[in-house]
């Protein structure tokens, strides 16, 4: 619940210590927690969704008003709408949680040392992980139900243009799980919107092990600038498709649409695109055609430009751009080799694929690009959590310590040894 409106620092700092004493101790009952007891509060979770729709609707349309009068885009106030088939997917979401694999006390590997030390490897919980993100009240629902799978406890901060929304359906997770036996401070909600809050909670090592942020390249950076806690992330987007020299037209087309146009707005969809030079003058012209029926705007480099001569000429900055919209830079590359060393060079290290019906090449190309998912002959937007078969997602890491690609529930568990004796001492 919020303590006040416009809360003092001391005021701020006092709470938030607070919510992190709570999740700490939170977290050692979780970390004890039978898979059975854990579903049990994921069940009950999702049953008081649904049992609070009208109340969690209400809360939903005091944001949307507000948004709609602060000019908020189209897209955004789409992010931000519940409605019974919103919540109902929800709900739908912990149940699916219930079915996974439980990720605690997997024994990942097993060691007897010569003097007979028994030295066994296992998945543990992280411990307390901060969520911050913008605009998507869902995410306080996956956050939730995701860490607490994998024994996890979970302190959230949502964007101030979904405030109203997330605390509706903080309270119901928190009411459903107590029912069940889910600890007192497992899952809980900051109450205020201010950057001060933030600020506080970046520097909780004493509570927070994880801070993993999600939305924008602005609020990423904000938070990898002045974090002193370790923080899972990825910048932006910047996603290619590289169509080679051998290829099937009709595939390279239906790629290219669906990792443009199904859904612009996400970091999984391409904003680049590479044609092999030996195809430009066969190809170009049939990739310009489909993206501008689908309204796509094209920037292209000076070779793109000479066949389409309707694409704008690219500038420096578009190499690197992330669009999130109808935008798309194409370029020309003379052969793999070329299309690796510039999607390296330009990519953001997310999502990148090639077309090419010659395995080899695709081979040269899957080893070569130095992205957390790499594709053959298939769309870039299949790079999240439920299409990669985990379920659900935390979100996606291009980092390449701990966890990289989409995050599912192994992701948020660590590691640690148990060394099992009869007596031994070391020489």
């Amino acid at each position: 619940m919020r303590k006040s409106e416009n809360p003092e620092s001391e005021e701020i700092k006092a709470v938030l210590f607070e919510m992190g004493e709570k999740a700490r101790i939170a977290s050692y009952e979780l970390a004890a927690m039978t898979v059975h007891a854990k579903n049990e509060c994921l069940m009950a979770m999702a049953a008081m969704l649904e049992s609070s729709t009208d109340e969690i609707l209400a809360a939903n349309e005091k944001d949307m008003r507000a948004g709609m009068e602060n000019a908020m885009s189209v897209a955004m106030l789409d992010r931000l709408r519940l409605s019974h088939e919103r919540i109902s997917e929800m709900a739908q979401g912990l149940r699916n949680v219930v079915s996974l694999e439980d990720p605690v006390g997997r024994r990942l590997s097993t060691v007897i040392r010569p003097n007979g030390l028994k030295i066994e490897k296992i998945s543990v919980p992280i411990g307390v992980i901060g969520i911050i993100y913008e605009s998507r009240p869902n995410v306080t629902v996956d956050a939730a139900g995701l860490c607490l799978k994998a024994g996890n406890a979970v302190i959230l901060r949502g964007g101030s243009e979904a405030i109203n929304s997330n605390i509706a359906l903080a309270r119901a997770l928190h009411a459903g799980g107590t029912k069940s036996g889910l600890p007192d401070g497992a899952v809980q909600l900051i109450p205020w919107t201010s950057r001060e809050a933030v600020q506080v909670m970046l520097k909780m090592n004493q509570y927070i092990n994880l801070i993993i942020p999600r939305g924008g390249e602005s609020l990423i950076k904000t938070v990898v600038e002045n974090s002193t806690i370790p923080v899972i992330k990825h910048y932006k987007g910047v996603c290619h498709i590289y169509v080679d020299c051998e290829y099937d037209a009709d595939m390279a087309l239906r790629i290219i649409e669906n990792a443009k146009c199904q859904r612009p707005g996400v970091c999984n969809s391409i904003e680049k695109l590479l044609i092999n030079e030996s195809i430009l003058n066969e190809f170009g012209p049939k990739a310009a055609q489909l993206l501008t029926e689908k309204g796509v705007e094209l920037r292209g480099d000076e070779k793109f430009c000479s066949v389409v001569p309707s694409a704008i000429p690219a500038s420096d900055s578009d190499w690197s751009e992330e669009y999130l919209g109808l935008v798309i830079t194409v370029g020309v590359v003379n052969d793999v080799e070329e299309a690796i060393y510039h999607i390296n060079k330009w990519s953001s290290s997310h999502s990148d694929g090639i077309v090419t019906a010659n395995p080899q090449t695709a081979e040269k190309f899957l080893n070569g690009i130095d992205s957390a998912a790499v594709y053959w002959n298939a769309s870039t937007r299949f790079t999240d959590g439920g299409e990669f078969g985990m379920g659900a997602e935390i979100g996606i890491s291009t980092d390449k310590i701990h966890a990289r690609g989409p995050m599912g529930l192994p992701e948020l568990n660590t590691y640690k040894y148990l060394v099992i004796g009869n007596g031994q001492i070391r020489d």
